[in-house]
């Protein structure tokens, strides 16, 4: 077999998890990512949700009603964090069975 026969059956197979971790990782990161669209971004429209909850939350205090939009606006923001979890998982959790596992 050569290199990339041996690499796409037997090493990548065994980075999968890894690779899934890491991108789960990086994708919470960049979804929850709160400091730097503050400092760079000066246009509100542009603002991503965790942001936006955030300014509905401080503008909140005068208005006690937005308190239930921004517990909604979170429910929806964790609803693709939770889709993504329940797709990947399928490849993180066979994929760590399958290196234990002589083929």
């Amino acid at each position: 077999a050569g290199e990339w026969r041996i690499f796409t059956r037997i090493a990548l197979p065994m980075m999968v998890p890894g690779l899934v971790t890491v991108f789960l990782f990086q994708f919470v990161a960049i979804w929850n990512n709160f400091l730097l669209p503050y400092i760079m971004l000066s246009d509100d429209e542009k603002f991503p949700m965790t942001l936006g909850l955030y300014t509905l939350l401080a503008q909140g205090s005068n208005q006690p009603a937005l308190y239930t939009l921004v517990i909604t606006g979170a429910l929806l923001a964790i609803i693709p964090l939770i889709a993504l979890f329940l797709v990947v998982q399928r490849f993180w959790s066979l994929d760590l069975l399958s290196g234990a596992v002589k083929s």
